[in-house]
Order: structure tokens, then C-alpha cells, then sequence
């Protein structure tokens, strides 16, 4: 046999081992759990991943490329580079816009970042490790994004970019944001980690700012096992971006490959002799996140089910709204941005003043009967351990972010649940209230 016969041999069987790996157990309710969040793999992302690990090529490689084509179509850029975590996208996100290269825009130490005080801390985090100024503004019920009003009365004479996250899948107004950035001189960066696939009058979230990320960590709308990415239609963010990626490196080959400038040994930089060898040559203070080949193989297998994953979640997001409409009383339903079709994360809901319970007793019974729940990640942050003694501005008050820390949770939607486990999830909500089912 030969190896080209060997290796389909070895794929045809890592099909078939997949294909019964993959299969599901019956539901039993009570029994069976009902996750928030999960990976949904099938043969073809067992195949991909062993497919890329024959290779034998550990770094970044033919299936990355196609990769990182593929991201960048779907969201209608130009440039989209591929990171190991939503966290380290938004990192490079902003770090990028502290690049020389961007001249008299670049971010600077003592800058302000309008952000939302509600969200996870990674959407906040670059903010303080650049050591610029994160400015808070409150979020609007039921959308759970800040209103462009929110954003525009927090602008201030150090104010100079706006990074936000599209609340669970949920559009904020980033059309408006951009314009209302453009006029200001401002930066807009998109965390799309929870929004693949939302879109916004007709348009890719992700498409109306600067730059934006996306995350694959298995709960999200396609995963790599650990990964993300970062997109802009701007070479020069693409430039930074990748700079910083690649240990802040001045050079622009990718892995394997030498002298794509053409030039390799006759650069003249910074103090360096003149020739000093461009691979090794640095313009930023980078690191090196990039993924591996057997990733971005799992992740083109999933980019091709994307359709399906985000048709399977609003399926099931439409389908929890109708079962939970009785309990409206004593929840706040989350509700779509106008003129947008979300890709929704997760079923986020908000315990009303008037509800006969608190949170806490809610979600300990639905974990009782290992239904799972999330709260929306840091809450108002200003309250978390790690914000104390940071330097920051709130702009305005932060009511509703409050009310999210002390009432919000949220179910799943994703594409792994079935119509008996929304069923399961949806009556025992019903039941702890006193609704009776919908």
C-alpha cells in the first residue's frame, strides 16, 4: 500500500469511529443535563483534525490559510487573522491601534476606551494591559447593549475608542457606533466572540467597525478547541495585528518560508546594523498566539456547518420565547436590536422586582434537575475583586448593570440541545415561579 492509500485507509475508519462516537444518548429528563453551551462535532471534524495531524506540520499551514480566507468572506473584510483565544483576539485588537504605524491615531498610555461596565472581562481586559482608561456606560433592558446616547455622553477630551462586545449574540447599534466614531475621531472595535453569524441591517456583525474578534472556544458558534480570530478591512491593523502575533516581529512570512520581501538582508531599522536579517527584527512588544494546522483543520470543518449551527440556535431561541411568554410576568424576555437577526449565545433573562423568588434559589433548583445556567459573566465589573484600586471613569450611572449582576442569567439555545431538553428546561423555570407550564 502506499502512504496516499494508507492515509485514506486511516481517515475512512477515523470516519466510522466518529460517526458511533458522536451519537447521542436518549434525553431522561432529571437525569440527562441540559448544558448552556457545548461543541457539536461530527465524522468530518474527527477527519479534518487527523487529516492536518498527518501532515505532520505543527504550526500554522494549508489549512489555515483556507481558514482564515474563509473568516474573512464570511464576515465581508479583507483581512482575517487567526489567534489561540478570543481573549488574546481582543488583545491584538486594541494592542494593534497602539502601533506606530497608525501615526497620530495611535492609542496611548492615559487614553479612554468607552466599554460596557456589563460583559465578560476579556472585552475590558486589553484596556488596563495597555495601560489605557476603560470608561463604563450602563446597558439598556432588554437588549443588554449600551444605546449610541449612552456611548456618545461618555465621550471626553482623552476619549478615543469605543470596544464592545454584541451582548450574547445580540447586535449592538453598530452602524450608528461607527458614525458616531468617524465624527469623533475615534476607533470602533467589534468583540464578535458571542455573534458569529448576527447580522445588523443585512450586514455581518464585525463588518461596521475598524476591527473585530471572534472566539471558537468550544461554546461558541464554531470551535477550534482553543482559538479566535481577528479581521479588519485596514492593512495596516492587519499589519500591527500580525506583528503583534508573531512575537512583535517586523518581518511578514509566514512559517517556513524566507525572504517574501525580497530584501531580507538589506534593511536598515531602528539602531540595527544595516542587513541585520529581517526575520529577526522587531517593531512591536509582541508574543506568539497563533494556532496550530490541526485546529484551523477542525475549524473549516465547522465553518461549514455555520449555516446549520446559527439556524439551529434562533430556531431554539424562537422556540424558548414562546414557551416562556406565560412567565413574563416575573421575567424580562430578552428582546432583538431593531433590524437585526442575532446568532444568540445564550437565552438571556432577568428576574422582575415583583418575581416570587431570588436567583440564587432559582438556579440552585434548575442545577438540581442539572439544568445548566450562566450568569452574563462579570456582571457590572466595577464590583469584581480585580477592579479594585484600577484606575477607571463611569460615565453616567450604571443601574441596569446592577440590576444584571443581582437577576440576569441565562439558559442555552446552542445547537446540541433538543426540542425535550428546551421542553425540560423551559417548565421547570415555569414551575419554580408558580407560572405552571406555558
Amino acid at each position: 500500500m502506499t502512504l496516499e492509500e494508507q492515509r485514506q485507509l486511516i481517515l475512512i475508519q477515523v470516519h466510522d469511529y466518529a460517526a458511533q462516537k458522536e451519537r447521542h444518548a436518549a434525553f431522561v429528563p432529571g437525569q440527562s443535563a441540559v448544558p448552556p453551551a457545548g461543541r457539536v462535532l461530527d465524522a468530518e471534524a474527527y477527519v479534518a483534525m487527523v487529516d492536518a495531524a498527518l501532515d505532520g506540520w505543527l504550526t500554522t499551514g494549508r489549512f489555515n490559510e483556507e481558514f482564515e480566507k474563509q473568516i474573512a468572506a464570511r464576515i465581508g473584510v479583507a483581512h482575517a487573522l487567526t489567534v489561540n483565544s478570543g481573549s488574546s483576539a481582543n488583545l491584538l485588537a486594541l494592542s494593534a491601534l497602539t502601533s506606530p504605524l497608525l501615526g497620530e491615531r495611535a492609542l496611548k498610555a492615559g487614553d479612554e476606551v468607552i466599554t460596557a461596565a456589563a460583559g465578560f472581562p476579556t472585552t475590558i481586559n486589553p484596556i488596563l494591559q495597555n495601560g489605557l482608561v476603560p470608561v463604563f456606560v450602563d446597558s439598556s433592558l432588554p437588549t443588554y447593549n449600551p444605546s449610541v446616547e449612552a456611548i456618545a455622553a461618555a465621550i471626553g477630551p482623552r476619549t478615543r475608542a469605543i470596544m464592545l462586545a454584541h451582548a450574547l449574540g445580540n447586535p449592538f447599534e453598530a452602524a450608528a457606533l461607527r458614525e458616531l466614531a468617524d465624527r469623533h475621531g475615534l476607533w470602533l472595535i467589534e468583540d464578535c466572540c458571542d455573534a458569529f453569524g448576527s447580522t445588523l441591517h443585512g450586514r455581518s456583525v464585525g463588518s461596521f467597525g475598524h476591527v473585530g474578534t471572534l472566539s471558537f472556544y468550544p461554546a461558541h458558534h464554531i470551535t477550534t478547541g482553543e482559538g479566535g480570530a481577528v479581521f479588519t478591512g485596514d492593512p495596516i491593523i492587519t499589519r500591527a495585528v500580525e506583528s503583534f502575533r508573531d512575537w512583535g516581529r517586523d518581518c511578514y512570512c509566514a512559517p517556513g518560508k524566507d525572504n517574501t520581501c525580497g530584501k531580507r538582508f538589506e534593511w536598515q531599522l531602528g539602531n540595527l546594523p544595516c542587513g541585520y536579517d529581517h526575520k529577526y527584527t522587531y517593531a512591536h512588544a509582541g508574543y506568539n498566539l497563533k494556532i496550530t494546522d490541526m485546529q484551523a483543520a477542525l475549524g473549516v470543518a465547522q465553518l461549514a456547518r455555520l449555516d446549520e449551527f446559527i439556524a439551529a440556535r434562533k430556531r431554539n431561541f424562537a422556540y424558548l420565547t414562546a414557551r416562556l411568554k406565560a412567565c413574563e410576568e416575573f421575567l424580562i424576555l430578552p428582546e432583538a436590536t431593531p433590524d437585526s437577526d442575532p446568532s444568540w449565545f445564550g437565552f438571556l433573562l432577568t428576574l422582575r422586582e415583583n418575581a416570587p423568588c431570588d436567583r440564587v434559589n432559582l438556579l440552585r433548583y434548575l442545577d438540581q434537575h442539572k439544568i445548566g445556567t450562566r450568569l452574563l459573566f462579570a456582571g457590572n465589573v466595577t464590583r469584581q475583586p480585580y477592579m479594585q484600586g484600577r484606575s477607571y471613569r463611569v460615565a453616567g450611572t450604571l443601574a441596569n448593570a446592577d440590576i444584571i449582576t443581582e437577576r440576569s442569567f441565562w439558559i442555552g439555545v446552542y445547537p446540541g440541545l433538543s426540542r425535550e431538553m428546551l421542553d425540560f428546561a423551559a417548565d421547570k423555570i415555569s414551575e419554580f415561579l408558580g407560572v405552571g407550564f406555558a
